[in-house]
């Protein structure tokens, strides 16, 4: 028995790979969109008064679309496995400038921003990863 065990944690398992990777994707993108990025696009839909900040000094409406854009559209592609890489790059960005403009005016900086690192993190594993084959990306990269 031990020896199957040592077998199953030292072979290469591209499906079980596969299988990780669609958790993986869905758990940060599902999340997300569930946390922060529904209310962002209800509030676009609704046609609501946008009250935001402005992090990087493009106006608190163009803040606000992009971070929908990034917490709401982005997340339903890393949900659909669809232009994966794409979505990642955009979070990441997304939440560099998070961390950075939180992190200059949070003051116990750790408690608040922990969560935010590790999206940060799981959406650049994203970028290098790709969304494997439990994906819209892998159906249309096979077709020829």
């Amino acid at each position: 028995m031990s020896n199957s065990l040592v077998k199953y944690f030292t072979t290469n398992h591209s499906a079980g790979s596969d299988l990780g990777l669609l958790l993986f994707r869905l758990t940060f993108a599902l999340v997300l969109l569930y946390g922060h990025g529904l209310d962002k696009l209800m509030v676009i839909i609704k046609g609501q008064e946008i009250q935001f900040m402005d992090p990087i000094g493009i106006g608190m409406k163009l803040s606000f679309y992009l971070a929908a854009f990034a917490e709401g559209v982005c997340a339903i592609l890393l949900v659909l496995g669809l232009f994966t890489r794409f979505a990642a790059l955009t979070l990441t960005i997304n939440f560099i400038v998070i961390l950075v403009f939180h992190g200059l005016i949070v003051k116990d900086a750790f408690n608040i921003l922990e969560i935010r690192f590790l999206y940060l993190l799981s959406y650049f594993a994203l970028i290098f990863t790709g969304a494997g084959r439990y994906s819209l990306d892998a159906v249309f990269m096979n077709r020829k």
